[in-house]
């Protein structure tokens, strides 16, 4: 699903963040709707009359659609206590009485000052259809009257017969009627069908269940979805904690004018498009700033739900937030969004966000920070040009090898917030671990290597009791000259003229030592004040 936008920042307190006339794509058709962005929300509105709508998106007033067939009353009212309405999905069929169903009945009503009738009409004779009430709002005339459905069919207003009139002749009966409306009706239930049908925001999938604490991703305390837009026009609200923004993931976009909402379950997708680039990224600033101050809020939330517990075998998270991860070998879908979290000594990634307990506590990758370097880093101080990535790399020693991945920020303040976490990540666990140690085989030996962050390296003699002996090797960092691995099970460590080449059989592969080793090392010279 995809939105065209114009944008107006409006700065006002009370008033969105930004808002302007966009399109959505829905079953591969564009749709004209209203988009509004507050401090917690994005609201997309179907309003039929986006056409006409002023530049922010506020809307002037009922109009016609030519295209959809539609006119919506009441004109205005987006205040009222009783905003809702009453359509096929409220007023069913089933439990409109049977005695009224087709039979004609004469229903008064009277108009408000403000919202009129209060209902909106489809149908007409070039659609081949009667003039059918297709939404009654809550609280208005129409609804007062506690005796109109959705689903009846106009055939008079005034006794003007309506029967045959075009869409365009009823709306102008409608709007000369006057203060008082005698409307003659009779409901037809076999056109519910038509009424029934939804409109492109409806079809907007977002309706994610709750997490199982209601701190993650809808907190009690968080103020209700605002209602910014007026009454009479179909709204999808997304709450924007913890939803991934981004550039050009799903959806192609050789002109550079979309950005794309996923949901915290990354089970759907919005993708928006606007008039242009600037606009764009207007648009797109404005959504990644509201979900990142969102996103700070996370942490704490966390914390408390997990309780004691920590995340994943760690006290505590440091750093979380959405990034998107290079697919390997994909060729039609070259990037996916992942969900990192930093803790003190891990690196953890999940394919969405965990709503349960037990998913905090089971992510899909866990990578000891000890044993991770950040590889890479493209350059971007300044504001990402078009078709250029920010992006970075991770490896980490495992048992099984080297494990790469080529993760994508949306900012340059990202990129630089991300790889300056995962270094320093890199260094605080150097320092809070101190010491690893791993059997090998010294000089067809069974000893002990133990690698310290302040101490450097010793090889001790493996014992039963597993206390240790003199160790029959003692070297500090300094005196390490170079260091290498064959990949597989050895490890070269050249200490110079002092000890030479020394050679150790690990058993398994080598490449986490090796990191460690590495970071280890990274951690010391960033402590001196030097770049590592």
């Amino acid at each position: 699903m995809a939105v065209v936008a114009t944008a107006a920042v409006v700065p006002s307190r009370g008033a969105p963040l930004i808002s302007g006339v966009v399109e959505v794509l829905v079953r591969d058709r564009w749709h004209k709707v209203l988009a509004n962005l507050s401090e917690t929300t994005l609201t997309l509105s179907c309003e039929e009359h986006a056409e006409n709508a002023a530049f922010n998106g506020i809307t002037n007033g009922s109009s016609f659609s030519a295209q959809s067939g539609i006119q919506q009353y009441p004109e205005q009212g987006s205040n009222s206590p009783n905003a809702g309405v009453r359509t096929t999905f409220t007023d069913l069929p089933e439990q409109v009485p049977e005695a009224i169903a087709n039979k004609k009945r004469s229903v008064k009503v009277v108009k408000q000052d403000v919202g009129g009738l209060g209902i909106s009409i489809k149908g007409g004779r070039e659609n081949k259809m009667p003039i059918l009430i297709s939404k009654i709002f809550k609280g208005l005339a129409a609804d007062q009257t506690q005796a109109l459905y959705v689903g009846d069919a106009i055939l008079s207003v005034n006794g003007n017969d309506l029967r045959d009139a075009t869409h365009d002749e009823a709306v102008q009966a409608l709007k000369r009627a006057g203060k008082e409306v005698l409307l003659e009706v009779k409901y037809m239930r076999e056109a519910t069908p038509y009424v029934k049908k939804g409109s492109p925001v409806s079809e907007i999938g977002w309706e994610t269940p709750p997490p199982e604490s209601p701190r993650i991703g809808s907190t009690g305390s968080d103020p209700p979805s605002p209602h910014f837009f007026s009454i009479h026009g179909d709204r999808k609200h997304i709450p924007l904690k913890m939803c991934y923004v981004t550039r050009s993931m799903t959806v192609a976009d050789p002109e550079n004018r979309q950005f794309e909402l996923h949901s915290p379950d990354a089970k759907h997708t919005v993708v928006l498009r606007c008039k242009d680039s600037s606009v764009a990224q207007t648009w797109f600033s404005a959504v990644h700033s509201v979900t990142s101050e969102l996103s700070t809020k996370i942490i704490g939330e966390v914390k408390e739900q997990l309780g004691k517990t920590g995340v994943a075998g760690s006290r505590e998270i440091r750093h979380l937030g959405w990034l998107a991860e290079k697919v390997p070998g994909d060729l039609e879908k070259q990037w996916k969004p992942v969900l990192v979290v930093l803790t003190e000594k891990d690196l953890l990634l999940y394919p969405s966000m965990p709503r349960m307990r037990e998913a905090w506590l089971n992510p899909t990758h866990t990578y000891p920070l000890l044993a991770t370097r950040l590889v890479h880093s493209s350059p971007g101080k300044e504001s990402p040009k078009p078709g250029v990535e920010l992006s970075f790399a991770t490896r980490t020693g495992t048992r099984q090898g080297i494990e790469t991945h080529l993760f994508r920020a949306e900012s340059s303040k990202d990129l630089s917030i991300w790889t300056r976490h995962i270094v320093q990540g890199c260094h605080n666990a150097a320092e809070l671990t101190k010491e690893i140690t791993t059997p090998c085989t010294y000089k067809k030996q069974k000893c002990l290597l133990a690698v310290h962050y302040e101490q450097g390296f010793s090889i001790f003699a493996e014992t039963e009791d597993g206390v240790r002996s003199k160790p029959l090797l003692q070297q500090p960092y300094e005196k390490l000259k170079m260091s290498s691995d064959d990949g597989v099970r050895m490890l070269f460590l050249d200490f110079g003229e002092d000890e030479g080449d020394i050679t150790l059989d690990l058993h398994s592969c080598p490449k986490p030592i090796v990191f460690i080793i590495h970071s280890f090392l990274s951690a010391k010279v960033a402590r001196l004040g030097l770049v590592a």
